[in-house]
Protein backbone atom coordinates (compact mmCIF):
# COMPACT_ATOMS: atom_id res chain seq x y z
CA UNK A 1 0.00 0.00 0.00
CA UNK A 2 1.31 3.65 -0.76
CA UNK A 3 2.51 5.18 1.69
CA UNK A 4 0.02 8.68 3.02
CA UNK A 5 1.26 11.82 2.03
CA UNK A 6 0.54 13.12 5.01
CA UNK A 7 3.43 10.07 6.22
CA UNK A 8 5.73 10.91 3.57
CA UNK A 9 5.80 14.58 5.06
CA UNK A 10 6.43 13.18 8.36
CA UNK A 11 9.55 10.80 7.28
CA UNK A 12 10.55 13.41 5.18
CA UNK A 13 10.74 16.11 8.08
CA UNK A 14 12.02 13.49 10.02
CA UNK A 15 15.23 12.76 8.03
CA UNK A 16 15.67 16.36 6.78
CA UNK A 17 15.75 16.99 10.78
CA UNK A 18 18.35 14.07 11.62
CA UNK A 19 20.30 15.10 8.66
CA UNK A 20 19.99 18.53 10.25
CA UNK A 21 21.45 17.61 14.04
CA UNK A 22 24.23 15.37 12.29
CA UNK A 23 25.62 17.91 10.07
CA UNK A 24 25.71 20.49 13.20
CA UNK A 25 27.52 17.84 15.14
CA UNK A 26 30.13 17.37 12.52
CA UNK A 27 30.99 20.75 12.66
CA UNK A 28 31.79 21.21 16.23
CA UNK A 29 33.41 17.40 16.15
CA UNK A 30 36.74 19.26 17.62
CA UNK A 31 34.65 21.13 20.43
CA UNK A 32 34.23 19.84 23.77
CA UNK A 33 30.80 21.21 24.02
CA UNK A 34 28.46 22.90 21.79
CA UNK A 35 26.11 25.29 23.87
CA UNK A 36 23.13 26.92 21.85
CA UNK A 37 21.39 28.36 24.74
CA UNK A 38 17.35 29.75 24.37
CA UNK A 39 15.75 32.74 25.75
CA UNK A 40 12.37 31.81 27.28
CA UNK A 41 9.54 33.52 26.03
CA UNK A 42 9.30 34.60 29.50
CA UNK A 43 12.93 35.86 29.06
CA UNK A 44 12.08 37.58 25.89
CA UNK A 45 9.49 39.76 27.03
CA UNK A 46 9.92 39.88 30.78
CA UNK A 47 9.52 43.60 31.64
CA UNK A 48 12.55 44.90 33.38
CA UNK A 49 13.52 47.83 31.55
CA UNK A 50 15.31 51.07 33.00
CA UNK A 51 15.59 54.37 31.87
CA UNK A 52 19.13 54.99 32.99
CA UNK A 53 21.96 54.43 30.48
CA UNK A 54 23.43 51.60 31.85
CA UNK A 55 20.85 48.69 32.01
CA UNK A 56 23.37 47.12 34.87
CA UNK A 57 23.46 50.43 36.91
CA UNK A 58 22.30 48.39 39.87
CA UNK A 59 25.44 46.84 39.87
CA UNK A 60 27.69 49.54 39.64
CA UNK A 61 30.79 48.23 41.27
CA UNK A 62 32.15 51.74 42.10
CA UNK A 63 29.57 52.02 44.56
CA UNK A 64 31.72 50.73 47.40
CA UNK A 65 35.15 52.86 46.47
CA UNK A 66 37.05 50.86 49.50
CA UNK A 67 36.05 47.54 48.33
CA UNK A 68 36.32 47.75 45.29
CA UNK A 69 39.99 48.90 45.25
CA UNK A 70 40.67 46.05 47.84
CA UNK A 71 39.34 43.43 45.48
CA UNK A 72 40.62 44.63 42.12
CA UNK A 73 43.79 46.55 42.62
CA UNK A 74 47.69 45.90 43.33
CA UNK A 75 48.62 47.52 46.60
CA UNK A 76 52.07 47.75 44.89
CA UNK A 77 52.22 48.20 40.97
CA UNK A 78 55.80 48.01 41.25
CA UNK A 79 54.96 44.01 42.18
CA UNK A 80 53.07 43.49 38.60
CA UNK A 81 55.63 45.50 36.60
CA UNK A 82 58.77 42.80 37.69
CA UNK A 83 56.57 40.69 37.39
CA UNK A 84 56.32 41.85 33.78
CA UNK A 85 59.75 41.82 33.52
CA UNK A 86 60.24 38.13 34.52
CA UNK A 87 58.53 37.21 31.86
CA UNK A 88 60.15 38.90 28.98
CA UNK A 89 63.28 38.18 30.54
CA UNK A 90 62.25 34.20 30.48
CA UNK A 91 60.55 34.55 27.33
CA UNK A 92 63.80 35.74 25.77
CA UNK A 93 66.59 34.02 27.30
CA UNK A 94 64.75 30.76 25.41
CA UNK A 95 64.18 32.91 22.36
CA UNK A 96 68.27 33.45 22.95
CA UNK A 97 68.88 29.38 23.07
CA UNK A 98 66.54 28.01 20.79
CA UNK A 99 64.41 25.44 22.75
CA UNK A 100 61.35 26.10 20.44
CA UNK A 101 61.33 27.71 16.85
CA UNK A 102 58.47 29.51 17.21
CA UNK A 103 59.64 31.61 19.90
CA UNK A 104 59.92 35.54 19.76
CA UNK A 105 60.22 36.36 23.13
CA UNK A 106 56.60 37.68 23.83
CA UNK A 107 56.18 35.63 26.75
CA UNK A 108 52.26 35.84 25.66
CA UNK A 109 52.70 34.49 22.33
CA UNK A 110 54.83 31.98 23.86
CA UNK A 111 52.51 30.73 25.93
CA UNK A 112 50.74 29.07 23.26
CA UNK A 113 51.13 30.03 20.03
CA UNK A 114 53.73 27.37 19.43
CA UNK A 115 51.20 24.67 19.90
CA UNK A 116 50.02 22.90 16.50
CA UNK A 117 46.71 21.38 18.55
CA UNK A 118 45.86 25.40 19.74
CA UNK A 119 42.17 24.86 18.55
CA UNK A 120 42.08 21.86 20.89
CA UNK A 121 43.08 23.67 23.72
CA UNK A 122 41.22 26.85 22.87
CA UNK A 123 41.01 27.39 26.60
CA UNK A 124 45.16 27.73 27.40
CA UNK A 125 45.16 30.99 25.98
CA UNK A 126 43.37 32.37 29.51
CA UNK A 127 46.49 31.28 31.31
CA UNK A 128 48.62 33.38 29.21
CA UNK A 129 48.00 37.20 30.09
CA UNK A 130 50.47 39.13 32.44
CA UNK A 131 50.34 42.07 33.58
CA UNK A 132 47.16 44.13 35.47
CA UNK A 133 44.54 42.16 33.86
CA UNK A 134 46.66 38.87 34.38
CA UNK A 135 43.57 37.29 36.30
CA UNK A 136 41.07 37.96 33.58
CA UNK A 137 39.68 34.24 32.82
CA UNK A 138 36.68 35.17 30.66
CA UNK A 139 34.90 32.02 29.88
CA UNK A 140 38.03 30.17 30.97
CA UNK A 141 35.28 28.08 33.43
CA UNK A 142 32.12 27.74 30.87
CA UNK A 143 31.04 25.73 27.73
CA UNK A 144 31.85 26.51 24.57
CA UNK A 145 29.57 28.87 22.36
CA UNK A 146 29.66 28.58 18.22
CA UNK A 147 28.46 31.66 16.84
CA UNK A 148 27.26 30.79 13.19
CA UNK A 149 24.71 33.48 12.55
CA UNK A 150 26.54 36.94 11.71
CA UNK A 151 23.33 39.31 12.00
CA UNK A 152 21.97 41.37 14.71
CA UNK A 153 18.20 41.88 13.59
CA UNK A 154 16.87 42.52 16.89
CA UNK A 155 19.01 43.72 19.77
CA UNK A 156 16.21 42.99 22.10
CA UNK A 157 15.78 39.75 21.65
CA UNK A 158 18.77 38.21 19.93
CA UNK A 159 18.54 34.74 17.94
CA UNK A 160 20.55 32.20 19.51
CA UNK A 161 23.49 31.56 17.70
CA UNK A 162 24.30 35.44 17.46
CA UNK A 163 27.17 36.96 18.93
CA UNK A 164 24.83 39.37 20.75
CA UNK A 165 22.79 36.05 21.86
CA UNK A 166 25.92 34.55 22.68
CA UNK A 167 28.02 37.75 25.29
CA UNK A 168 24.61 38.57 26.84
CA UNK A 169 23.87 34.75 28.89
CA UNK A 170 24.67 34.47 33.07
CA UNK A 171 26.96 32.13 33.01
CA UNK A 172 30.79 31.59 31.50
CA UNK A 173 31.02 31.11 27.68
CA UNK A 174 34.02 30.89 25.35
CA UNK A 175 32.80 31.83 22.51
CA UNK A 176 33.98 30.94 18.80
CA UNK A 177 33.09 31.07 15.02
CA UNK A 178 31.80 28.72 12.60
CA UNK A 179 32.57 30.54 9.72
CA UNK A 180 34.64 33.92 8.64
CA UNK A 181 31.92 37.05 8.84
CA UNK A 182 31.14 40.51 9.34
CA UNK A 183 29.01 41.38 12.13
CA UNK A 184 27.16 45.04 12.12
CA UNK A 185 25.90 45.65 15.30
CA UNK A 186 22.31 47.71 15.66
CA UNK A 187 23.25 48.66 18.63
CA UNK A 188 26.19 48.18 21.30
CA UNK A 189 26.76 44.87 21.93
CA UNK A 190 27.05 45.11 25.70
CA UNK A 191 28.42 42.12 27.05
CA UNK A 192 28.05 40.05 30.39
CA UNK A 193 30.76 38.82 32.93
CA UNK A 194 32.86 35.87 32.27
CA UNK A 195 32.99 36.01 28.82
CA UNK A 196 36.40 35.08 25.62
CA UNK A 197 35.53 36.34 22.12
CA UNK A 198 38.01 33.72 20.59
CA UNK A 199 37.95 34.83 16.69
CA UNK A 200 41.04 32.40 16.21
CA UNK A 201 40.45 30.33 12.94
CA UNK A 202 38.20 32.56 11.47
CA UNK A 203 38.27 35.82 9.74
CA UNK A 204 35.77 37.94 12.05
CA UNK A 205 34.93 41.48 11.64
CA UNK A 206 32.59 43.61 14.02
CA UNK A 207 32.40 46.72 11.51
CA UNK A 208 30.18 49.18 10.03
CA UNK A 209 28.06 49.71 12.61
CA UNK A 210 28.24 49.57 16.87
CA UNK A 211 30.69 48.16 18.63
CA UNK A 212 31.59 46.59 22.13
CA UNK A 213 30.80 47.93 25.30
CA UNK A 214 32.02 46.32 28.47
CA UNK A 215 30.46 47.69 31.44
CA UNK A 216 29.98 47.08 34.95
CA UNK A 217 30.87 43.58 34.77
CA UNK A 218 34.34 41.47 35.13
CA UNK A 219 36.10 38.83 33.38
CA UNK A 220 36.52 39.70 29.70
CA UNK A 221 38.34 38.18 27.10
CA UNK A 222 38.46 39.62 23.54
CA UNK A 223 40.88 38.27 21.11
CA UNK A 224 41.33 37.76 17.65
CA UNK A 225 39.32 39.62 16.24
CA UNK A 226 39.16 42.75 13.34
CA UNK A 227 36.95 45.63 14.56
CA UNK A 228 36.49 49.21 13.01
CA UNK A 229 34.64 51.71 11.39
CA UNK A 230 32.56 51.86 14.40
CA UNK A 231 29.83 54.31 14.30
CA UNK A 232 27.94 55.95 17.28
CA UNK A 233 24.59 54.27 17.97
CA UNK A 234 22.15 54.23 20.63
CA UNK A 235 18.34 55.96 21.87
CA UNK A 236 17.07 52.27 21.35
CA UNK A 237 16.57 49.40 23.94
CA UNK A 238 19.23 46.90 24.21
CA UNK A 239 19.27 43.72 26.08
CA UNK A 240 22.43 43.10 28.22
CA UNK A 241 21.31 39.94 30.11
CA UNK A 242 18.79 36.93 29.52
CA UNK A 243 16.21 38.56 32.06
CA UNK A 244 17.01 42.41 31.64
CA UNK A 245 17.21 45.04 28.94
CA UNK A 246 17.13 48.68 28.96
CA UNK A 247 17.17 52.42 27.15
CA UNK A 248 20.47 53.26 25.75
CA UNK A 249 21.34 56.72 25.13
CA UNK A 250 23.91 57.43 22.43
CA UNK A 251 27.05 55.88 22.27
CA UNK A 252 30.28 58.03 21.15
CA UNK A 253 31.33 55.17 18.60
CA UNK A 254 34.35 53.50 20.27
CA UNK A 255 35.37 50.01 19.23
CA UNK A 256 35.83 48.79 23.01
CA UNK A 257 34.14 50.90 25.71
CA UNK A 258 35.38 49.71 29.01
CA UNK A 259 33.26 51.41 31.62
CA UNK A 260 33.49 50.64 35.47
CA UNK A 261 34.84 47.11 35.26
CA UNK A 262 37.87 44.95 35.88
CA UNK A 263 39.64 42.19 35.02
CA UNK A 264 39.88 42.63 30.98
CA UNK A 265 42.59 41.53 28.93
CA UNK A 266 42.40 42.72 24.88
CA UNK A 267 44.71 40.78 22.76
CA UNK A 268 45.48 40.29 19.20
CA UNK A 269 42.87 42.30 17.62
CA UNK A 270 42.76 44.76 14.54
CA UNK A 271 41.48 47.85 15.21
CA UNK A 272 41.06 51.22 13.26
CA UNK A 273 38.96 53.81 12.16
CA UNK A 274 36.20 54.81 14.46
CA UNK A 275 34.05 57.65 15.44
CA UNK A 276 35.74 57.83 19.03
CA UNK A 277 38.45 55.73 20.69
CA UNK A 278 39.79 52.59 19.63
CA UNK A 279 39.87 51.83 23.35
CA UNK A 280 38.40 53.43 25.92
CA UNK A 281 38.37 52.41 29.52
CA UNK A 282 36.90 54.58 32.58
CA UNK A 283 34.53 55.20 35.24
CA UNK A 284 37.04 53.17 37.89
CA UNK A 285 37.83 50.29 35.20
CA UNK A 286 41.34 48.59 36.31
CA UNK A 287 43.28 45.49 36.20
CA UNK A 288 42.98 45.63 31.87
CA UNK A 289 45.85 44.50 30.13
CA UNK A 290 45.92 45.55 26.47
CA UNK A 291 48.76 43.46 23.97
CA UNK A 292 49.53 42.21 20.59
CA UNK A 293 46.82 44.12 18.71
CA UNK A 294 47.43 46.32 15.85
CA UNK A 295 46.24 50.13 15.54
CA UNK A 296 45.69 52.13 12.82
CA UNK A 297 44.23 54.93 10.68
CA UNK A 298 42.68 56.91 13.72
CA UNK A 299 42.99 60.23 15.63
CA UNK A 300 42.12 59.45 19.48
CA UNK A 301 43.10 56.14 19.88
CA UNK A 302 42.91 55.07 23.59
CA UNK A 303 41.26 57.22 26.43
CA UNK A 304 42.27 55.99 29.90
CA UNK A 305 40.47 57.83 32.79
CA UNK A 306 37.39 59.66 32.43
CA UNK A 307 38.57 63.21 33.54
CA UNK A 308 40.60 65.17 35.88
CA UNK A 309 38.09 65.68 38.17
CA UNK A 310 36.70 61.97 38.84
CA UNK A 311 39.60 60.86 41.23
CA UNK A 312 37.54 57.02 41.49
CA UNK A 313 40.42 56.24 38.46
CA UNK A 314 43.21 56.92 40.88
CA UNK A 315 42.78 53.24 41.56
CA UNK A 316 42.88 52.72 37.57
CA UNK A 317 45.74 50.09 36.69
CA UNK A 318 46.75 49.12 33.01
CA UNK A 319 49.59 47.19 30.98
CA UNK A 320 50.12 48.33 27.56
CA UNK A 321 52.16 45.79 25.86
CA UNK A 322 53.64 44.16 22.72
CA UNK A 323 51.03 46.73 20.75
CA UNK A 324 51.67 48.11 16.84
CA UNK A 325 50.78 51.46 16.77
CA UNK A 326 51.29 52.16 13.19
CA UNK A 327 50.24 54.24 9.91
CA UNK A 328 47.53 56.75 10.00
CA UNK A 329 47.45 58.03 13.71
CA UNK A 330 47.65 60.99 15.72
CA UNK A 331 47.54 60.85 19.07
CA UNK A 332 46.94 59.05 22.44
CA UNK A 333 48.53 56.14 22.57
CA UNK A 334 47.30 56.25 25.33
CA UNK A 335 46.05 59.69 26.67
CA UNK A 336 45.99 59.04 31.06
CA UNK A 337 44.78 60.29 34.02
CA UNK A 338 44.82 59.42 37.82
CA UNK A 339 46.35 55.99 37.71
CA UNK A 340 48.90 53.37 37.26
CA UNK A 341 50.21 52.43 33.27
CA UNK A 342 53.04 50.48 32.00
CA UNK A 343 53.61 50.89 28.79
CA UNK A 344 56.03 47.87 27.83
CA UNK A 345 57.60 46.53 24.15
CA UNK A 346 55.08 48.41 21.98
CA UNK A 347 56.41 49.51 18.90
CA UNK A 348 55.40 52.94 17.61
CA UNK A 349 56.01 53.95 13.86
CA UNK A 350 53.34 56.50 13.63
CA UNK A 351 51.97 59.87 14.93
CA UNK A 352 51.32 62.95 14.09
CA UNK A 353 50.57 64.85 17.68
CA UNK A 354 52.31 62.95 20.48
CA UNK A 355 52.75 59.07 21.17
CA UNK A 356 51.38 59.27 25.40
CA UNK A 357 49.58 62.17 27.17
CA UNK A 358 48.38 62.47 30.48
CA UNK A 359 46.81 65.30 32.88
CA UNK A 360 45.57 64.67 36.66
CA UNK A 361 48.83 63.25 37.51
CA UNK A 362 49.18 59.82 36.40
CA UNK A 363 52.53 57.23 36.77
CA UNK A 364 53.31 56.41 33.10
CA UNK A 365 55.92 53.45 33.54
CA UNK A 366 57.57 53.56 29.63
CA UNK A 367 59.84 50.71 29.26
CA UNK A 368 61.69 49.29 26.14
CA UNK A 369 59.65 50.85 23.44
CA UNK A 370 60.58 51.53 20.21
CA UNK A 371 59.61 55.24 18.98
CA UNK A 372 60.12 56.74 15.50
CA UNK A 373 59.33 60.46 15.73
CA UNK A 374 57.45 61.70 12.51
CA UNK A 375 59.49 64.10 10.08
CA UNK A 376 57.45 66.81 11.53
CA UNK A 377 60.54 68.73 13.54
CA UNK A 378 57.80 69.59 15.98
CA UNK A 379 56.75 66.44 16.58
CA UNK A 380 59.26 64.57 18.10
CA UNK A 381 58.02 64.79 21.18
CA UNK A 382 56.73 61.32 22.51
CA UNK A 383 55.14 63.04 25.28
CA UNK A 384 52.56 65.58 26.16
CA UNK A 385 51.19 67.22 29.61
CA UNK A 386 47.58 67.85 28.34
CA UNK A 387 46.85 71.44 29.29
CA UNK A 388 49.09 71.46 32.33
CA UNK A 389 51.76 74.38 33.28
CA UNK A 390 55.02 73.34 33.62
CA UNK A 391 54.90 73.92 37.58
CA UNK A 392 52.63 71.26 38.41
CA UNK A 393 53.72 68.71 36.25
CA UNK A 394 56.99 68.52 36.66
CA UNK A 395 56.33 66.26 40.09
CA UNK A 396 54.48 63.38 37.92
CA UNK A 397 56.14 60.23 37.55
CA UNK A 398 56.81 59.68 34.12
CA UNK A 399 59.89 57.00 33.45
CA UNK A 400 61.69 56.03 30.37
CA UNK A 401 63.96 52.93 31.03
CA UNK A 402 65.45 51.85 28.25
CA UNK A 403 63.22 53.11 25.10
CA UNK A 404 64.56 53.42 21.97
CA UNK A 405 64.67 56.75 20.28
CA UNK A 406 64.42 56.64 16.47
CA UNK A 407 64.12 60.07 14.02
CA UNK A 408 64.75 62.19 16.76
CA UNK A 409 62.02 61.42 19.43
CA UNK A 410 62.67 62.17 22.75
CA UNK A 411 60.79 61.40 26.36
CA UNK A 412 60.58 64.08 28.64
CA UNK A 413 60.87 62.27 31.94
CA UNK A 414 59.53 64.05 35.41
CA UNK A 415 59.35 63.53 38.68
CA UNK A 416 61.90 63.78 42.03
CA UNK A 417 62.76 59.98 41.16
CA UNK A 418 61.98 56.46 42.20
CA UNK A 419 62.67 54.27 44.99
CA UNK A 420 65.26 51.57 44.92
CA UNK A 421 62.57 48.85 44.05
CA UNK A 422 61.38 51.44 41.47
CA UNK A 423 64.32 51.28 39.44
CA UNK A 424 64.77 47.56 39.71
CA UNK A 425 61.51 47.13 38.33
CA UNK A 426 61.81 49.26 35.68
CA UNK A 427 65.27 48.07 34.36
CA UNK A 428 64.83 46.53 31.23
CA UNK A 429 67.31 47.59 29.29
CA UNK A 430 68.15 49.00 26.01
CA UNK A 431 68.79 45.56 24.70
CA UNK A 432 65.07 44.58 25.26
CA UNK A 433 64.26 47.57 23.13
CA UNK A 434 65.64 46.11 20.67
CA UNK A 435 63.22 42.75 20.12
CA UNK A 436 60.29 45.22 19.76
CA UNK A 437 60.40 44.52 16.08
CA UNK A 438 60.17 40.21 16.74
CA UNK A 439 58.06 40.72 19.46
CA UNK A 440 55.03 42.58 17.88
CA UNK A 441 55.57 41.62 14.24
CA UNK A 442 52.55 39.30 14.38
CA UNK A 443 50.44 42.43 16.08
CA UNK A 444 46.87 42.65 15.26
CA UNK A 445 44.36 39.26 14.72
CA UNK A 446 46.59 36.18 13.07
CA UNK A 447 45.63 33.46 10.35
CA UNK A 448 45.14 30.68 12.18
CA UNK A 449 44.49 28.01 11.02
CA UNK A 450 43.94 23.86 12.91
CA UNK A 451 46.61 21.81 12.78
CA UNK A 452 49.63 24.46 12.68
CA UNK A 453 51.15 26.79 14.75
CA UNK A 454 49.26 30.00 14.52
CA UNK A 455 51.04 32.64 12.68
Amino acid sequence: MAASPRWFCVSACFVAALLVLLASADAARDMDELVRSNVTTAEKTEDLQSSKNSSMADHSPVDDDEAWVKEHTFDDPEEVVSMVEMSIRNSTERRKLGFFSCTTGNPIDDCWRCDPKWHQRRKRLADCAIGFGRNAVGGRDGRYYVVSDPRDDDPVNPRPGTLRHAVIQDRPLWIVFKRDMVITLKQELIMNSFKTIDGRGANVHIANGACVTIQFITNVIIHGVHIHDCKPTGNAMVRSSPTHYGWRTMADGDAISIFGSSHIWIDHNSLSNCADGLVDAIMGSTAITISNNYFTHHNEVMLLGHSDSYTRDKAMQVTIAYNHFGEGLIQRMPRCRHGYFHVVNNDYTHWVMYAIGGSADPTINSQGNRYLAPVNPFAKEVTKRVDTPDGMWKHWNWRSEGDLMLNGAFFMASGAGAAASYARASSLGAKSSSLVGSMTSNAGALGCRRGRTCL
